[in-house]
């Protein structure tokens, strides 16, 4: 890995992780990147992280906490929409506003490549990435997914439809 990069940790959710995973959910800003558009209570998020498995086989999801060298909790990466037969899943990353453009995300998504290659021998990974979402779109490419088809007016931010991009990465 880059020697620039800084190193980061995924682990599974704790109930402990429950205040920051909260905030994450109901930051009403990141609802139009993704497919979110209602506020979870800490009581169903607690029902989540107390019921999650975390088996991508029998969640279809994995929910995984970023954490820095000093323990301090930078993100979380989900790779979800799992499809055992094709061997493919859906990659979604939110890194804290604080430790955004500092390597985080990128050093995330080349261990979640290595993850998905090495221990889930997955095919392809693919991520949802609204167009005008340049740092994202430079994030994955960077990665090395390729950008495989726009999808017009795929994400509605409750005034205005946005296109997207499907980004590819074949393992």
């Amino acid at each position: 890995m880059n020697e620039n990069l800084p190193n980061v940790f995924l682990r599974a959710i704790e109930p402990e992780d429950l205040d920051i995973l909260y905030s994450i959910e109901n930051d009403m800003s990141l609802w139009n990147v993704g497919t979110t558009s209602v506020p979870y209570s800490r009581y169903n998020l607690y029902e989540y992280v107390a019921n999650a498995k975390n088996d991508i086989y029998s969640d279809r999801q994995v929910r995984m906490m970023i954490e820095n060298e000093e323990k301090t909790l930078v993100g979380i990466v989900d790779i979800i929409n799992f499809d055992p037969k094709h061997l493919r899943a859906e990659v979604g990353i939110v890194i804290r506003t604080d430790f955004r453009s500092k390597g985080y995300a990128y050093a995330t998504i080349e261990n979640v490549k290595r993850y998905a290659s090495d221990i889930l021998h997955l095919h392809q990974l693919y991520a949802y990435v609204n167009a005008d979402n340049q740092p994202s779109l430079g994030l994955f490419e960077k990665c090395g997914f390729l950008r495989s088809c726009q999808l017009r007016d795929w994400l509605y931010d409750g005034k205005n439809y946005h296109d997207a991009w499907i980004l590819q990465l074949f393992l």
